[in-house]
């Protein structure tokens, strides 16, 4: 198994971004009462991690359902890519009709196909056929980010049965973060990166002019950027870092080593960002698009082997789908029927976009404050983000 640190030589045990920094200004908008993705309601979340005995496999899945009826029920959905050098399949069905009908997976860039075959074999055991023929329609959604430098990618160690274990383990707590889930060998700014999730609560609200508070939800899979780009509201903490670690010979071959690999194949980020608002598919395009605007804060630049692509999904909505199948029709596909739903005002749709871009920012710090240090394939090391130089930077800079 890969070794791990907790505390990075320092007093500090691994803890989330508002818990190091309690007097740092993290945005305009509250959190939600987990600061996570599960905070929007509905939304299901599991994370599982695989590791080998020999150090070499760092892996693992992040499981989510956009809501328990996810199958008949679709949300409307958005899909911005700020750079294409990733996948995330399903993405042209969203494309085309706006809808989020199927579960979705976060893993590693070669377990794509035992994920998205896992989905189908979590559908066809969780919803049946009828006489050994499937009778309703599915393309699974599957997000990946590249691990080889801490993961024996050769090993293909994830399953379908990973897959299925992960969607019948979902539940609505706060989602585990760092070295977890899809997250297990990633790394973030030359630290090690991993899945992190945080919330904002806009007020606003119903049809009907009551109030409500509505949640938007941020999940990353962080693994992309370099160590100088690294900042923490605003403060240039990977810089202040490198320059301590400048005279320090182990850390620079450490350094030189993660250069190299990062100049032939960076890294990634996938955004997932759920919301409860009624938002129809082009407004959620244009929230995800917002997902960038907390990228860039932390110091990503979105470089041309990173794939950085973004969904956005809203559970304000209950739209029908598998209506017609082989056997059966609900409507007539020739006969257009119109059917209900809530929408936000295009207008009023500035705090969501502020509140997208908040909640992605301080995932990817949650990502990284919580992850481990690892020593993994090839004994390739990847160090955590120092805690209590963190805190110590932050104390110079007296930031508020």
């Amino acid at each position: 198994m890969a070794t791990q640190s907790s505390s990075h030589g320092s007093g500090l045990p691994r803890m989330r971004v508002r818990e190091l920094l309690p007097d740092v200004h993290f945005g305009d908008w509250t959190p939600g009462p987990l600061n996570s993705i599960t905070d929007v309601e509905g939304v299901l979340v599991h994370t599982q991690e695989i590791f080998g005995d020999d150090g070499n496999v760092n892996t693992g899945v992040t499981s989510i359902l956009p809501r328990k009826e996810w199958f008949h029920k679709a949300c409307y959905a958005g899909i911005f890519s700020f750079n294409g050098s990733g996948e995330m399949t399903g993405s042209h069905w969203i494309n085309e009709t706006g809808l989020l009908h199927s579960p979705i997976i976060l893993t590693n860039s070669f377990a794509v196909g035992a994920a998205y075959q896992g989905i189908y074999e979590y559908a066809i055991k969780s919803l049946g056929t009828k006489g050994g023929s499937v009778d309703w329609f599915l393309l699974p959604v599957v997000g990946e980010t590249f691990d080889g430098y801490l993961n024996d990618l050769s090993q293909f160690v994830v399953t379908p049965e990973h897959i299925v274990k992960g969607l019948e383990s979902v539940t609505s707590d706060r989602v585990r973060e760092g070295s977890v889930g899809g997250g297990a060998g990633m790394i973030c700014h030359y630290f090690k990166g991993g899945t992190g999730s945080s919330s904002r609560v806009v007020p606003g609200f119903k049809v009907n002019g009551e109030t409500k508070n509505y949640t938007v939800g941020a999940l990353v899979q962080a693994n992309y950027g370099k160590k100088h780009h690294f900042r923490i509201s605003g403060v240039p903490v990977g810089r202040i870092i490198a320059r301590q670690d400048s005279n320090d010979d182990e850390k620079r071959r450490e350094l030189e080593k993660l250069e190299r690999e990062k100049e032939r194949k960076d890294g990634s980020i996938i955004v997932i960002l759920a919301t409860d608002a009624p938002l129809h598919p082009t407004q959620l395009q244009r929230l995800a698009k917002r997902a960038t605007v907390g990228l860039a804060r932390v110091g990503g630049h979105g470089h041309n082997p990173s794939g950085d692509i973004f969904l956005a999904f809203s559970t304000g909505n209950e739209i029908p789908v598998q209506s017609i199948s082989m056997t059966r029709r609900d409507v007539d596909p020739f006969k257009p029927t119109p059917f209900t739903a809530d929408l936000v005002d295009d207008t009023s749709i500035n705090g969501l976009f502020e509140a997208a871009a908040e909640a992605t920012e301080e995932a990817i710090y949650n990502a990284v404050c919580m992850a481990e240090t690892m020593v993994g394939h090839q004994g390739n090391k990847i160090e955590a983000l120092p805690l209590e130089r963190v805190k110590e930077i932050f104390e110079k800079f007296n930031h508020i």
